[in-house]
């Protein structure tokens, strides 16, 4: 940002506006959500065949790039991201004849938010319903993990703790790229190496193709709401300042007038 902007800023502002900023380009990139019903074509946009009539938007179109081959494809593309080269677009990874379609790099990165977006829910949501961890006087102090708001916790949790979540999401990143590198047009988009069929699987899962499938549908469904959940907890606990467990018991608390007889009489009557 511009220095004239930035002096505006304190630094707990500054981070909510980036994570605001970061959530918005997630939900830009796993917008199409895919796959037609298809039923006639009509004109073309970017390059592409738009049909009528798709399962997500029956009043709508979607283009004809969304075949049904992917879990979760309800024909959801409005503005047509799935036309777009996005798999070799400023790509390093990208190998032409052998890497992944368009469609499966999008569901890639639509995967990779929506496991993210998983797991900051929990993220907010645990340690106001069952604590957080406890401090130390060698690290941050004994308050160090007992802000329940994550903005505020970025300032009072010790530098260890963040070295330590950059380091363990590289880590997996590496491992992911990696795996894109080797599977080349192979690749079953999303694969971390854990609970996939031939990978790590310790706790021995062994569905049928029809079972696998319902599986790949419940996650991208899960993934999806994660990502909204996400966007509206951000949003709440940086305009509110409060972490959003606190916010639910007013929520559920009636005012002490609904306790008296005739509360629905303007008080003094």
């Amino acid at each position: 940002l511009p220095r004239p902007i930035l002096s505006f800023l304190t630094p707990t502002k500054l981070i909510s506006t980036m994570m605001k900023l970061a959530v918005l380009a997630t939900l830009a990139a796993s917008a199409a959500a895919f796959a037609p019903a298809q039923t006639g074509k009509v004109s073309t946009v970017l390059n592409a065949n738009f049909v009528e009539g798709t399962k997500a938007l029956p009043f709508g179109s979607s283009p004809d790039t969304l075949d049904g081959s992917l879990p979760g494809d309800v024909g959801f593309d409005p503005i047509g991201f799935s036309t777009g080269p996005f798999a070799s677009f400023n790509n390093p990874l990208y190998v032409e004849g052998d890497f992944m379609s368009d469609i499966e790099w999008l569901r890639e990165a639509e995967l990779t938010h929506g496991r993210i977006a998983q797991l900051a829910v929990v993220g907010f949501i645990w340690p106001g319903l069952f604590g957080t961890f406890p401090g130390s006087d060698e690290l941050g102090g004994v308050d160090a993990y007992s802000e329940l708001n994550p903005f505020k916790a970025l300032t009072t949790i010790p530098e260890s703790a963040i070295y330590q979540i950059v380091g363990g999401m590289a880590w997996i990143e590496y491992n992911r790229v990696i795996r894109i590198k080797e599977q080349g047009a192979n690749r079953i988009s999303g694969d971390i190496g854990v609970g996939y069929p031939g990978a790590w699987n310790p706790f021995n899962i062994n569905y049928t193709p029809e079972e696998y499938a319902e599986k790949q549908i419940q996650e991208i469904k899960h993934c999806r709401l994660a990502m909204i959940g996400a966007f509206g907890l951000i949003c709440q606990a940086a305009n509110s300042g409060t972490d959003v467990v606190s916010q639910l018991a007013p929520a559920f608390a009636a005012p002490e007038y609904a306790s008296k007889a005739g509360y629905f009489l303007p008080q003094g009557i």
